[in-house]
């Protein structure tokens, strides 16, 4: 897409953000602040301060709060973000630690509506129509002197007590797409007043809840690795009505693979001009030993280079019955699933949004909100990574994303904004774009 076609509104940041602004204004404002002041800046300035913190990609919240002393950085807040008053750190930090996390996910089912509007997820279409969602936990927070009473605790031997919270994350993946686009992501803490552990399993369960309240009618394959291949894991999967496409070994699935030594599977061998994938197949097994009832399909995938040396192995289970017309893209599904940890948590770690860095934990829910938060900025920009040609441009123009989140940063805080689209179109070619030196 060239950088003067006519982008799609709705999709474009200003579109999103408009919409990721009306959701944080409906959430209830806290009465009064923890000093018992009633609040003088809105809450939805202070989520949208916190998406800006994210979207610009500034390495801590303090490198935030000093660019707000610039004039420049106060006016593109409001054109850009809709923040008419943008909060201190401290201030910050207050008020987004008594937010409901799960108050957020409005802005998340905004944003997927859009892309559902804009037939983006029409691009991600995997197969009969379905969709495909990877799911996986990842930390966001560790540390054995600053917690909260939500922390999950790990007591070590030697006495020393680690301090921790994580997050279950559900991805929309394609093959054939690198971009990624992520549903709110399910806290993973210790309620008040509990004395044990949440769970990755059980985040799965509240996620799988709030999922079939928000999509109803989206048509799911859920896939993840092989600790999920369980039937605690899978049963409230068929129970939802979606279907499942989840990693297996003999280590965790040792009946299964039993069962499988006395069998004469189904094969089918798919040649491209990069690699030879020798599937083979079974349909109708049982999961294991206690749940005879809970049958499922077997894949098993073996990748070759155009040499003959084996460069991957891998198994999935699936629900799905599997022939030689689809088990090629069942397993491109199943290889698909990596996509959570190198386009989703790879990039957040490592690729300019510095998911490890501590911003604030906070004495109740901060820690969870600023991981939501960033999520969400991912996912704005996921969006324009796939469909807007300004922001396509401005990438291509600056040489990599790392240089670009970096330039962007710059004019951020430098230069007056009128608008996303001059701000793109200024990095292509800066005799385009209304950016300045100042509003005169």
């Amino acid at each position: 897409m060239g950088i003067h076609a006519a982008e799609k509104k709705s999709l474009s940041a200003r579109g999103m953000l408009d919409k990721v602004r009306a959701a944080f204004a409906n959430i209830p404002e806290p009465p009064r602040d923890s000093r018992g002041i009633k609040s003088k800046i809105s809450l939805a300035d202070c989520l949208m301060s916190g998406l800006a913190l994210f979207g610009l990609k500034f390495p801590s919240l303090l490198q935030f709060d000093h660019g707000l002393g610039d004039d420049a950085t106060k006016h593109n807040l409001r054109t850009l973000y809709g923040v008419e008053n943008a909060p201190s750190d401290t201030y910050m930090r207050e008020r987004l630690d008594v937010i409901d996390p799960s108050s957020l996910r409005a802005a998340f089912t905004e944003v997927f509506a859009l892309a559902q509007r804009g037939k983006v997820i029409e691009d991600y279409k995997f197969l009969d129509g379905y969709v495909l969602a990877a799911c996986d936990g990842t930390g966001i927070f560790s540390s054995e002197e600053v917690h909260c009473s939500n922390c999950c605790e790990k007591h070590h031997k030697d006495g020393r007590v680690t301090y921790y919270h994580q997050m279950l994350a559900g991805i929309l993946v394609h093959p054939d797409h690198r971009e990624v686009l992520p549903f709110c992501p399910e806290p993973i803490s210790k309620p008040d007043g509990s004395t044990k552990n949440d769970c990755e399993q059980n985040a799965f369960r509240r996620f799988l809840k709030d999922f079939n309240k928000e999509h109803p009618r989206l048509k799911v394959i859920f896939t993840s690795d092989a600790l999920s291949a369980k039937a605690t894991y899978i049963r409230p999967i068929v129970d939802l009505g979606a279907h499942f496409l989840i990693g297996a070994n003999p280590g965790g699935n040792a009946s299964l693979f039993e069962w499988l030594k006395g069998i004469e599977l189904n094969t089918h061998t798919v040649k491209s001009d990069k690699e030879m994938v020798e599937l083979k197949f079974y349909n109708k097994l049982p999961l294991n030993d206690s749940n005879h009832d809970l049958e499922v399909n077997f894949i098993n995938c073996v990748v070759k280079n155009l040499k003959g040396k084996i460069i991957g192995r891998f198994s999935w289970i699936t629900d799905i019955t599997v022939t030689k017309e689809n088990v090629y893209q069942l397993s491109r599904g199943g290889r698909a699933r990596w996509k959570i940890e190198n386009e989703t948590f790879n990039t957040l770690k490592n690729q300019g949004y510095h998911f490890e860095h501590n911003f604030g934990h906070g004495k109740q829910h901060l820690s969870h909100v600023f991981g939501i938060l960033m999520f969400l900025a991912f996912f704005i920009d996921q969006v324009q990574q796939h469909c807007c040609g300004l922001f396509q441009a401005a990438v291509k123009k600056a040489g990599s994303k790392a240089r670009f989140w970096r330039r962007q940063q710059s004019i951020f805080t430098e230069l007056y904004i009128a608008s996303w689209g001059d701000l793109f179109l200024w990095m292509v070619d800066r005799s385009k774009g209304k950016v300045t030196m100042d509003t005169s």
